[in-house]
């Protein structure tokens, strides 16, 4: 590993250290919900959060640029960009069901190059550098070796906002998937379920409408433990792409191919 990144993943464990701290104690207590949507919501640990991570990050990397979900942008000379996620899964966090995580990745020209997800009630770290593998609590992790969706335990999301056609939305797909495999989960966070997928807990996630911070770090992670990550026709992924796939690679094919049914096709 580049002595360069192990300064970054210095830096992204002691971001999500003193954020954690933030979550905690906010999730102890009532808390005063906004709503950016109908039904895409943010509170103060968010805002607190986003903030603190940005101040752990520019004491080291002022130069640095950063993109943050609730508007701490930064703009400056350099050519590395972190991404974050300061509180992913704020809906259940508000109602106090506990599966929520930080999430901050680092990229260099378009290229995610360090990930890491934090999970501050497990206090589990989940980590990823490009080409140097990725980790739970310090411990090398791996997909499943999981072959046919008739086995597979896969989970998605939903986006906050209902799309005009609902044939295009992903409720039409988890109930073709819930037809071909051995289980689904709706779990409120992306960047878990991406770790999930890296660390064997899962075969594969799905999920429409993401954006970049949902992403950035979850889907290093899943690629540097042997998986794939690809858009819905099998391309790469972008992080403002519309669609994520994620699996363990060996119903990767399945997957796109139940994805890309036409809608008329029979279950």
């Amino acid at each position: 590993m580049e002595d360069g990144l192990k300064v970054i993943g210095s830096v992204g464990r002691e971001a999500v250290r003193r954020a954690g701290r933030i979550l905690l104690e906010g999730y102890g207590r009532e808390i005063e919900v906004g709503y950016k949507g109908a039904a895409d919501i943010v509170t103060e640990i968010d805002w607190a959060s986003e903030k603190e991570i940005i101040r752990v990050i520019q004491e080291s990397f002022p130069d640095h640029n950063v993109l943050g979900e609730e508007g701490g942008a930064v703009v400056r000379s350099g050519t590395g960009r972190w991404i974050i996620d300061p509180l992913d899964g704020t809906m259940n966090f508000t109602h106090h069901f506990p599966f929520f995580a930080i999430s901050i990745g680092y990229e260099e020209q378009g290229e995610v190059l360090y990930g890491i997800v934090f999970d501050p009630l497990r206090n589990q770290v989940f980590e990823a550098f490009r080409g140097g593998g990725a980790f739970r609590d310090g411990k090398p992790i791996g997909v499943t070796s999981t072959e046919g969706l008739q086995k597979s335990l896969l989970a998605t999301g939903f986006a906050p906002t209902l799309p005009v056609d609902p044939s295009k939305g992903n409720l039409a797909l988890f109930n073709r998937f819930s037809r071909r495999v051995q289980g689904l989960r709706r779990t409120g966070s992306a960047a878990l379920d991406l770790c999930y997928v890296a660390s064997g807990s899962l075969d594969g996630f799905w999920e429409l409408g993401l954006a970049p911070w949902d992403t950035a770090a979850g889907s290093l992670m899943v690629l540097e433990a042997g998986g794939m990550v690809t858009d819905r026709e099998g391309g790469r992924h972008e992080l403002t792409g519309p669609v994520i796939v994620a699996s363990n690679g060996r119903i990767h094919r399945e997957m796109l191919s139940v994805l890309n049914e036409s809608a008329c096709s029979p279950p």
